[in-house]
Parts: structure tokens; C-alpha cells; sequence
């Protein structure tokens, strides 16, 4: 069975965008050689990227074309390879087709193709997308969330889960901190826990 693993950029106070539409490219953010080739690494390790429409269609857009560009850092070329090369899994509704060895799922019961869909892989899959994670975190499906803390405070902006307000209980798996004073915390989820009326 696989492990659905959320992975994002946030500030410190749990934002991971400022102005709508920036779609991770803040003024906050500080992602330097040694950062990205952690992110490199941590991509190699997943099994599949299974990412929301919005996500996707950025993630499309830019890793394709940075695969094959001679004059983008390694570091980005690397990225975009390895993103064309890793079987994906595109949450949408609306969206027919899609390439990069690609499959689409979303029409009829979502959570129920997702439950699916963790049960047939092996490995961790890296889920893309803050409104795909609180679909899996409200249907219990979330395994880990896998944060890179920027030091920045943004003070609004779009928050790292959508619309839920029970404690989650989370349990440290790992933690690295880089040059750039970025923080890596990789986190099971152990338990959400309603609220006391």
C-alpha cells in the first residue's frame, strides 16, 4: 500500500501563497542550488506524483521545457526530468488529456479512486496541490506532509490546508535545515481529532 506524502513550500506561518495566482513563485521564498537538489532527491524517491488540476497545469508548463534546456541550471534540468519521467496522476474534472505518462481521475467518487489508487502502489506518492491534500486529509487518507519552512512571515495569503478546523496530531519523522535558513520537517499524520463542543 502506498502513503500519500503532501510536499510544499510554506512561510512560517503556514501560508504557500501570497497573492493568488503567484503559485509558488513568492518573494518569500528562498530556493537556492542546495535546496532544489534537495527537492531533486526527494523526487527520485516517490513513486508517483498524483497532483491537483491547478498544480498540474503549472507543474506542465514549466518542467517539460526545463528537461531539455542546455542553459537552465543542472539542478533544474535534473527536476524537469525526472517530473516528465515519474508516472503522474492528474485530479481533475474537467480535464480530458494530459501527456507526460499522465492518467486523469476525478469524474464519479474521487476519494473513492484515490483509496484506490494508494491501495494498488507501492512507495510514497507525492501529492501536489493544497485543495487535493484537504480532500485526502478530510477522508483520512493523508500519510505525511513534507514542508519546506521558508524564514518569512507573509501574513495572508493561501494557507496550507483549505477549510478544516480539527487538531491534527503529527509525529517528527525528519528534519534538515539548509544554508538558506530553510527548514525541512517531514511529518506523519498520526490522528485528527474532532472538536469538543
Amino acid at each position: 500500500m502506498g502513503r500519500f506524502v503532501y510536499t510544499m513550500n510554506t512561510s512560517l506561518d503556514l501560508l504557500i501563497e501570497q497573492v493568488p495566482g503567484d503559485h509558488g513563485a513568492g518573494w518569500w521564498l528562498r530556493i537556492d542550488e542546495e535546496l532544489h537538489q534537495d527537492f531533486n532527491d526527494e523526487a527520485k524517491r516517490f513513486a508517483m506524483f498524483v497532483q491537483g488540476r491547478v498544480f498540474y497545469e503549472i507543474m506542465e508548463k514549466a518542467w517539460p521545457d526545463a528537461a531539455e534546456d542546455a542553459s537552465a541550471p543542472g539542478v533544474t534540468q535534473e527536476y524537469g526530468r525526472i517530473w516528465v519521467s515519474t508516472p503522474k496522476v492528474l485530479v481533475s474534472r474537467t480535464r480530458t488529456s494530459a501527456d507526460n505518462d499522465t492518467r486523469i481521475i476525478g469524474r464519479g467518487d474521487t476519494i473513492a479512486q484515490l483509496a484506490q489508487l494508494k491501495a494498488e502502489t507501492e512507495g510514497r506518492i507525492a501529492v501536489g496541490g493544497a485543495a487535493l491534500a484537504s480532500q485526502l486529509l478530510r477522508a483520512d487518507l493523508l500519510d505525511e506532509l513534507l514542508l519546506y519552512t521558508h524564514p518569512s512571515i507573509i501574513g495572508f495569503g493561501r494557507p496550507l490546508f483549505d477549510d478544516d478546523d480539527r487538531p491534527i496530531d503529527l509525529h517528527l519523522l525528519e528534519q534538515k535545515r539548509f544554508t538558506s535558513g530553510v527548514t525541512m520537517h517531514r511529518y506523519q499524520v498520526v490522528s485528527m481529532k474532532e472538536n469538543e463542543q
